[in-house]
């Protein structure tokens, strides 16, 4: 089945959907253990700010992965206002990604993200935890295929950061 993205922005349908399986998501990111997500919780009064600026803010695409007609995932593209010191700033980072599952392993992750990569064209920068080994080894499989190992990693800090360039001049 066709997979595909689609900008949320102005779908209250959509938006309400990432909202009603956010949940789902930071269930998936508490089994890593970092202490992080747990205060990002249901009964979370900050929720609605994190959403207020997914939507609102002009440096942000929230987008929403599809599987034929059915919604299966969400993805947050946003673009860095200010580079970490003695660094250059990508066009874009993958802030958040996720698809629901039952959806996994099948090739939808995948799929969005060369959709992603192809509609945003540029330098780009994707940080997994380290102490998410899934998220990682994805990561390197899409890039190794999408830029055909044209890409950089670091590890520092406890993350691992991919560095690449997409879009119609990209090596692939």
């Amino acid at each position: 089945m066709l997979v595909s993205i689609r900008d949320c922005r102005h779908s209250k349908k959509d938006r309400q959907w990432i909202r009603d399986v956010y949940g789902e998501y930071l269930d998936a990111l508490s089994d890593l253990n970092t202490g992080l997500f747990s205060v990002l919780g249901a009964d979370n009064p900050r929720e609605h700010e994190i959403f207020a600026n997914w939507f609102a803010n002009d440096q942000s695409h929230p987008l929403v992965i599809l599987k034929g007609s059915g919604l299966v995932g969400f993805a947050l593209v946003t673009r860095p206002r200010i580079a970490a010191a003695g660094e250059t700033s990508a066009n874009f980072n993958m802030s958040e990604f996720f698809v629901r599952k039952a959806h996994r392993r099948v090739g939808v992750g995948r799929d969005a993200a060369t959709l992603i990569f192809d509609r945003f064209a540029g330098e780009w920068e994707i940080v997994q935890y380290q102490r998410n080994p899934g998220a990682i080894a994805f990561w390197r499989k899409v890039l190794t295929v999408y830029c055909r190992g044209h890409f950089s990693e670091r590890s520092r800090h406890g993350e691992v950061r991919q560095r690449f360039t997409s879009g119609p001049s990209a090596p692939r």
